[in-house]
């Protein structure tokens, strides 16, 4: 079976990293031929490692997006795919009206939004990575809801994977504790724990000598740059470092002793038997722990807090994971065994698999089509904030990013 693969802006981005390896996945294992659709960008690299078929996409800030959807329809047309795959809301439209309406390939639309997008379709068959947004896709009338929980490479992810030595060498402090974060430095959800983690390497800096290496770039880049040398000012050492993008990230989570993330960083960091700190908007920061894994399987990697601006949450996790009494490394390996058990590629990839033979089976049932597109159509036009520029701006991130910026935050 061939299976047209249509992804977001190959940028920086866990969902960027996620689409590209469970394609290959399928492609690798299952025997899926991919081919994968997606604006060129720094992560075009791993998609070639990984022996996918590419074929660019063109710019888009709105979406629908008439200049890619003249793509996808000339694709189709030479490629002739049994099956499209659309990762997130945007490319999920674009195929939706391209591709989907006029013709009888089915459309499986991924969406790893925290909520669910309500301006999908929903008679389609539609993914979504947490227990709690799949409930609430299903809750709201979803006819086909499924989870598939975000993948993570347990292989080339592991503690004994990559060599840190040279990453150790270049950023890190021997005679402090390694902190890291790997993140897209954008305003959306990354900056506010990016600043609370900041403030809270200073205040513990009386109690525990911590260094905090932040890995990424974007368009708050300049803004947390001045706060770190403020910060390493006022402490007389290189207490915050920007590392900027790097090519392959896995040496830095590997040099860590902690991991503040969210998401896929946070999964990540996990599978190198790191203590994670997970964070999330408003305040929101707490240990990964054993009492709560299930809530966060549930949840996802992420949270909500109360709207404090204050850094207290991520400072008490820090004192906690700092104690000398603390067993990090039995955190770690429980850490990395639960992202074995539920996000490894073999386990997500079987999921994915049963997806794509459900959605082929299915595709020649068009019912209520009509009634579910003049939905979309509504909704769009409704809730105009579908039609703002799709995550960051192509022209600051071109003017920001770092020359050798590509990874997986």
């Amino acid at each position: 079976m061939k299976v047209l693969v249509y992804a977001h802006r190959l940028q920086i981005g866990g969902t960027q990293v996620n689409s590209i390896e469970l394609a290959a996945h399928m492609q690798d294992h299952f025997g899926y031929e991919i081919v994968f659709c997606a604006q060129p960008g720094p992560m075009e690299e791993l998609v070639e490692a990984k022996g996918l078929k590419y074929t660019p996409a063109p710019d888009a800030t709105v979406h629908p997006s008439i200049g890619r959807m003249k793509t996808l329809r000339e694709i189709a047309h030479d490629q002739s795919p049994d099956l499209i795959h659309a990762w997130d809301w945007w490319q999920g439209l674009d195929a939706y009206l391209a591709l989907y309406l006029p013709s009888r390939v089915p459309l499986i639309i991924t969406d790893m939004m925290m909520e669910v997008t309500k301006v999908l379709p929903k008679r389609l068959t539609t993914t979504f990575g947490t227990p709690l947004v799949t409930q609430a896709a299903r809750d709201s009338g979803w006819n086909d809801a499924t989870l598939l929980l975000p993948p993570v490479d347990v292989e080339i992810n592991s503690p004994t994977a990559v060599d840190s030595s040279l990453f150790r060498e270049k950023y890190v402090d021997p005679d402090a504790l390694t902190v890291v974060t790997v993140a897209r430095l954008s305003a959306s959800m990354k900056l506010d724990g990016l600043v609370r983690s900041i403030y809270s390497v200073e205040k513990l800096d009386g109690n525990v000598k911590l260094q905090l290496i932040i890995v990424g770039d974007g368009t708050e880049r300049r803004k947390l740059e001045e706060l770190a040398r403020q910060t390493n000012e006022r402490l007389q050492r290189d207490a915050v470092v920007l590392a900027g993008s790097i090519v392959d990230p896995r040496p830095a989570y590997a040099a860590a002793d902690i991991v503040i993330g969210m998401g896929g960083s946070a999964l990540r960091g996990m599978a190198f038997g790191k203590p994670v700190i997970v964070v999330g908007e408003r305040g929101f920061a707490k240990t990964f722990l054993p009492e709560n894994a299930d809530a966060f399987l549930y949840t996802g990697m992420y949270g909500v807090g109360q709207g404090s601006t204050s850094d207290c949450k991520i400072t008490a996790a820090l004192s906690a994971l700092t104690e000398e009494d603390f067993d990090r490394e039995a955190l770690g390996v429980f850490s990395r065994k639960f992202v074995v058990q539920n996000h490894s590629l073999d386990a997500v990839g079987s999921v994915l698999n049963d997806v794509y033979q459900s959605a082929w089976a299915r595709r020649l049932n068009r019912a209520g089509t009509a009634l579910d597109t003049a939905r979309t159509t509504y909704l769009y036009f409704r809730e105009r904030r579908f039609r703002w520029p799709s995550r960051d701006p192509l022209k600051t991130l071109k003017s920001t990013e770092a020359p050798q910026s590509v990874g997986s935050p």
